[in-house]
């Protein structure tokens, strides 16, 4: 489009410069019959899931957040993983101490990204051993009572499997929609046909289906081997009918940026690796946008309800 825009200015008799200047509007897609307030500060929430453990959910969540912020968007994520909250970790928050501006919650900042997390209430050994409702006051609380400042998109990092959380998220906000991450082994893939049925169950509809540990790609001859198989999660999101949003390598540079607090998009922002995230995050806005435009079409010509009182 801007190689379009500058050829037609430049037939324009005369002009002996041009300038193209290219700037997107992230548009909401929070709708008002979901009976759910809409969350200030904030106009996408995206909850980002996984059916079984140690399939890369925090870093795939962690990094399609800078890598959003990274294209020009504003983005915030809360660590809804309440029992395990490695977000202030990935991101080298650690020590970080949250403040308040009389009245909310401040979220910190890293990286250009608005981050709350349970790890900051905590201390590195203390365990989180809480029933149902004690875990559905700290989400509503790190929603309803933290300053989201103009946020184009709220990352969820969710839990595991189909728990509390998810319930809990579906009754305080409207949700755009859900990821779930994955890996190409049957196993993985059994555990997240079962996460994308929670999410529809609770109507949060299914965005995609991303691939992580898809292959590895050896740094000396560059062969890719399929260690932990080929085309499941691809396989999955067709036979779902859900987006396929992409395929993230094996890359030992990922697992260090997490451990070091400086996740691959930041480290290496030109690394196959890196822009492998920044392609998850083009889609994501993509499918963010096809909804908001859905919603706009299905809400044409209706009348708005009054209520008189």
């Amino acid at each position: 489009m801007r190689e379009q825009a500058l050829a037609a200015v430049r037939a324009v008799p005369g002009v002996t410069s041009v300038d193209v200047r290219m700037t997107a509007n992230v548009r909401s897609v929070s709708a008002p019959e979901t009976g759910r307030p809409p969350l200030p500060g904030v106009k996408n929430v995206i909850a980002v899931g996984a059916g079984k453990g140690g399939v890369g959910k925090t870093t795939v969540a962690v990094n399609l957040a800078l890598a959003l912020a990274r294209c020009g968007s504003r983005v915030g994520i809360l660590d809804a993983d309440i029992y395990g909250p490695n977000v202030p970790i990935m991101l080298g928050l650690t020590a970080t101490q949250l403040t308040t501006n009389g009245k909310q919650i401040v979220p910190a900042e890293k990286h250009g990204v608005q981050v709350i997390s349970m790890g900051f209430l905590t201390s590195d050994d203390s365990p989180v051993i809480w029933r149902g409702p004690m875990l559905h006051g700290a989400i509503q609380q790190f929603f309803r009572e933290v300053a989201w400042n103009d946020l184009d998109y709220l990352i969820v990092d969710m839990p595991p499997g189909t728990g509390d959380v998810a319930l809990s998220l579906s009754q305080t906000v409207p949700v755009v929609g859900s990821i779930v991450v994955t890996t190409p082994q049957k196993v993985s893939l059994s555990d997240s046909l079962r996460a994308v049925r929670m999410y529809q169950k609770l109507n949060i509809a299914p965005m995609g289906i991303i691939e992580n540990m898809s292959y590895y790609a050896c740094p000396n001859c560059h062969h890719e081997a399929d260690i932990f198989g080929h085309g499941g999660g691809e396989g999955l999101a067709s036979q779902l009918e859900v987006p396929f949003l992409g395929r993230l390598p094996i890359y030992q540079p990922i697992r260090e940026g997490g451990d070091n607090g400086v996740p691959i998009v930041v480290s290496e922002p030109g690394s196959p690796a890196s822009r492998a995230f920044v392609t998850l995050a083009e889609r994501t806005a993509a499918q963010v946008s096809i909804a908001a435009h859905k919603t706009a079409e299905a809400n044409k010509g209706k009348i708005p309800l009054i209520q008189v009182r």
